[in-house]
């Protein structure tokens, strides 16, 4: 998608999504304590890193407690509130902000951490030739049910095959691809070569 539409649609799901956004953002802070958005540096386009948001999910620190990064259902961590908007992705709505501010786009790899990009082969650093996106290819064909690999090179399919036409098909599968499952085992999948 070009950046213009990009905007267009992050600023529109922004302005429609508000109140949402806001009763959930109060949810989460009526629940715990702490900051209703959690913030991630994730990496992006060339490699360069920037801060994704999201509304938070889980307790304080998890990231240094069980699995640490990663998320698997049922985890202790995530708090009732998480449990009701990780369902349905509605954690993801802050990224919206990411899109309008050119982090990423609507449509693209999802952003992965540093420690998965170190990982990557030549081959596979290809997946930051293009913004990382709010939802995908692989978004579309199984999320993280998938194994890593597999993710990588749907990834790898949709960054030498993008068109209008694929980002539409993306766009109109996925609110179905949302009802599926999110998590795989400890890691979501990833595993260290």
């Amino acid at each position: 998608m070009n950046r213009a539409l990009d905007v267009t649609i992050a600023g529109a799901g922004l302005v429609l999504a508000s109140p949402l956004l806001g009763l959930a953002a109060l949810a989460v802070k009526l629940e715990t304590r702490g900051p209703a958005l959690y913030r991630q540096t994730r990496v992006g386009r060339d490699g360069a890193d920037f801060e994704l948001l999201k509304l938070r999910t889980m307790v304080i620190g998890a990231e240094t407690r069980g699995a640490g990064a990663a998320v698997n259902r049922g985890d202790p961590r995530i708090t009732r509130v998480g449990r009701v908007l990780r369902r349905v992705s509605l954690d993801e709505l802050p990224q919206l902000w990411n899109v309008v501010r050119g982090d990423m786009s609507v449509i693209g790899p999802r952003p992965t951490l540093r420690y998965q990009v170190e990982q990557y082969d030549e081959r596979q650093r290809h997946r930051l030739d293009v913004r990382p996106g709010i939802t995908g290819w692989a978004q579309i064909h199984g999320r993280a049910a998938l194994p890593w690999a597999e993710r990588i090179e749907l990834d790898l399919w949709y960054v030498r095959h993008r068109s209008w036409k694929t980002d539409l098909l993306i766009l109109l599968r996925t609110p179905l691809a949302l009802f599926g499952g999110t998590y795989k085992g400890e890691t979501g999948g990833w595993t260290a070569p």
